[in-house]
């Protein structure tokens, strides 16, 4: 059945990714049972109302039943609801012709005199007074409402939708004609979510701690949920773990800095803190562990349903790998640490550029993810480049199911990876891994290669012009149609 899948105006190209992977949790694709977890069948089918511009909030999605919609609603972090549409046209008069034309069959069953209801009056585009939605609502006496009026609670939400016709020039999405929907809500997204989560209130915090909701939709695309054991290799102060838990899997993660695994900024201000804060599960575990040198037993095979994680490529923090100045000197003999300097002592590191931290990873995903687990994590682009040639890190024990990109500077956005594992962990696909990732070393962008990214972020984009003196005068002005950027 067709549903009016309203969605909140922000993060565009995510929107449609983390539907469709709530689907695949909520079995709107079936089950599994062949095992085909390449299948190209496992997406949803998608249309635009007459008129809307593909970044509008409003789309029509097509899923199996009402509670595979209202499951997705309610979980969802970009989704704002989802409706039954009884009627939509360009004008009241056609709102009207199309909402009696609807089957009475059903109608009839949410306008019954037993049950309570509300009418919520919502805008895009536009602001309507509260006298207007008073007179809107009454407008639709047609409609045989035979319940009682209930404003917190009722049994049936109804919504009367509209958008105005505008232009490109008022930083929404242009849309030729003027739509108006009614619909019964089917199932909206939990508002309270995202302020309860927020970074400004968490206890402890590093330089590079995910933002809460952009962790949740990580937590969404690798479809966390009871009985599911999330890993996160970077782990940091835990954010994404804390998303993971939250929809009630099983966290476990590790990282190169012993100093925050162990130790945070004390008893009462560590990883575990952030855990205990919101009565969270704990992880089952923390560990101290070089990703270039995982600390698996050999032969451990599929533990893990995800790896969620956000890779260090050099901005806020840059990669490190067990190593040090000993090594880099040629010593050959390992350092032996004193026994009187065990307990606190801290493992010298060496850098780690991106490429290999990503092929580390994708190798450690495809060893210990189970048939069907994701992977999803951040890669950087360089945004003068085309987004649809950019070479993504591949393997050929993976799909890769979404990119998600979110711009970050004028210069620089980084894309979501998600990846669906499809085959099982050789030693033949280990060799065309590493094969792949030696055309991928030698063809990607030299400044991923030489660690350059942080310069490319930070530097002016337009340094051209800046030798023109006064650069104000000589930009072009920035469209007022934000699209993206939103």
């Amino acid at each position: 059945m067709w549903y009016l899948c309203v969605f909140f105006h922000r993060l565009l190209d995510y929107r449609k990714p983390e539907v469709e992977s709530l689907a695949e949790l909520f079995g709107a694709f079936g089950d599994n049972q062949n095992g085909d977890f390449s299948s190209k069948n496992r997406s949803l089918e998608w249309k635009l109302p007459l008129h809307h511009h593909p970044d509008s909030p409003f789309h029509f999605v097509n899923l199996p039943s009402e509670d595979v919609a209202r499951n997705i609603a309610n979980r969802s972090i970009l989704v704002k609801g989802m409706y039954e549409l009884w009627g939509e046209g360009g004008s009241y008069e056609e709102l009207k012709d199309s909402i009696l034309s609807y089957p009475d069959e059903r109608k009839l069953p949410y306008l019954d005199s037993n049950s309570t209801f509300k009418i919520t009056v919502d805008t895009f585009g536009k602001v309507t007074s509260f006298q207007e939605q008073k007179e809107l609502i009454q407008g639709l006496s047609y409609i045989p409402f035979k319940g009682q009026v209930k404003l917190k609670n009722p049994d049936h939400n109804f919504w009367l939708i509209e958008t105005d016709d505008y232009g490109a020039n008022n930083g929404l999405p242009p849309i030729v004609q003027k739509s108006i929907f009614f619909a019964r809500e089917v199932g909206s997204a939990d508002r309270k979510l995202i302020p309860t989560y927020q970074l400004k209130s968490r206890k402890y915090l590093g330089p590079t701690a995910m933002d809460a909701e952009m962790a949740f939709l990580m937590a969404n695309q690798a479809v966390a949920t009871s009985g599911k054991l999330v890993y996160d290799p970077f782990v940091g102060t835990g954010s994404i773990l804390v998303a993971a838990a939250h929809f009630g899997a099983m966290t476990m993660g590790a990282d190169i800095d012993i100093r925050v695994v162990r130790d945070g900024r004390g008893p009462d201000c560590n990883v575990w803190s952030n855990f205990k804060q919101y009565g969270l599960p704990m992880p089952i575990g923390l560990l101290r562990a070089d990703n270039n040198l995982p600390p698996w037993r050999p032969g451990l095979k599929e533990v893990f349903d995800a790896i969620i994680c956000d890779p260090p490529y050099g901005v806020r923090a840059g990669g490190r790998k067990s190593g040090g100045r000993k090594l880099l000197k040629g010593a050959v003999e390992p350092y032996v640490v004193p026994d009187d300097k065990r307990t606190d002592h801290i493992p010298s590191t060496a850098s780690y550029s991106l490429v290999e931290c990503v092929h580390d990873l994708l190798d450690l995903a495809a060893r210990m993810l189970i048939m069907g687990g994701r992977l999803v994590f951040f890669y950087p682009v360089l945004r003068e480049d085309d987004f649809a040639a950019n070479h993504f890190p591949e393997h050929p024990c993976f799909k890769l199911i979404a990119t998600s990109e979110q711009i970050l500077s004028s210069r620089y956005s980084r894309v979501l990876l998600t990846m669906v594992k499809t085959d099982p962990y050789t030693e033949e696909l280990a060799e065309a891994a590493r094969l792949k990732h030696i055309d991928f070393r030698e063809n990607h962008l030299k400044w991923l290669e030489d660690g350059n990214l942080h310069s490319a972020v930070f530097s002016p984009a337009d340094a051209h012009l800046t030798l023109t003196g006064d650069s104000k005068f000589t930009k072009e002005p920035k469209p007022k149609y934000r699209g993206k950027y939103v």
